[in-house]
Parts: C-alpha cells; structure tokens; sequence
C-alpha cells in the first residue's frame, strides 16, 4: 500500500511545427498581399459641365500628361516616340480595351493629341478624357 509508485512525466511540449505553419501562414499574406501605391502626380483636371463616372477601372490603360508635359503610361514615365507602341502592348493584357487620358489643365494640347492619335493607332476601342465637375 505505501509502495505506490509515482511516474513522474517528463511532457516536453514541441513546437516545430507550430512555428513551421506561422511562418507558412506568414510568407502566404505576404505574397498574396497587394501594395498598392497612389500615384503623387499634382494634376489639375479641367473642369466640365458633362462628366460623367466610370466603373469599369480594370478595362483602362491609363495616360497621364504631366504640366512639365512627360507622359506616364500605367505609371511608368514614357518617352512620346515610344507612347504607341507602350499602348499597344498595354492593350494586348487581358480586360484592358479603352484608353483613360488624365492631363492637367495647363498641360500642352499638341501632346493631348499626340496621346490621342497613339492611342488610335495602338487599336483602342476608345478614348476618356477626365475631368472635374465644377
């Protein structure tokens, strides 16, 4: 009776694969997240008594003529002998159809058309020009 033996249980708590699944939950959010940056371009748009909303954002390519009057394509600065050619293969991602042209309003109107007739020869189906309700 007073012989009992009492085992005394060495529990050793393993927590490899713990750690293994939080690392692998960690390196999965961080690939799948998305960082997404504002573009910190000061454009003025001009204002319009008939603008009207879009909804449709992932079936544009978007153009942004700078005041200085440097094209951003997408946001990447382009040079205008390369803006066609940057447009057409813009186009050719998949859902992406129209061109969206975003220039301030002191911005020279020969480059607007220069956007204009590159974003005709690279094979969009149209054209936006964004503007401010007054």
């Amino acid at each position: 009776m007073g012989s009992e033996r009492h085992r005394r249980s060495n529990v050793v708590l393993n927590l490899t694969p713990l750690i293994d699944i939080v690392f692998l939950l960690l390196v999965f959010f961080m690939l799948t997240a998305h960082f997404i940056e504002d573009q910190v371009i000061d454009i003025t748009l001009p204002k319009a008594k008939s603008s009207a909303t879009t909804n449709q954002q992932d079936e544009y390519v978007e153009v942004v003529l700078t005041p200085d009057g440097e094209l951003i394509v997408a946001g990447k600065p382009v040079a205008a002998d390369d803006l066609e050619e940057t447009l057409r293969g813009a186009l050719h991602a998949p859902g992406k159809r129209f061109v969206r042209l975003r220039g301030d309003q002191e911005s020279n109107f020969g480059m607007a058309v220069h956007v204009i007739d590159a974003a005709r020869g690279a094979g969009a189906e149209s054209l936006n020009i964004l503007t401010e309700r007054p």
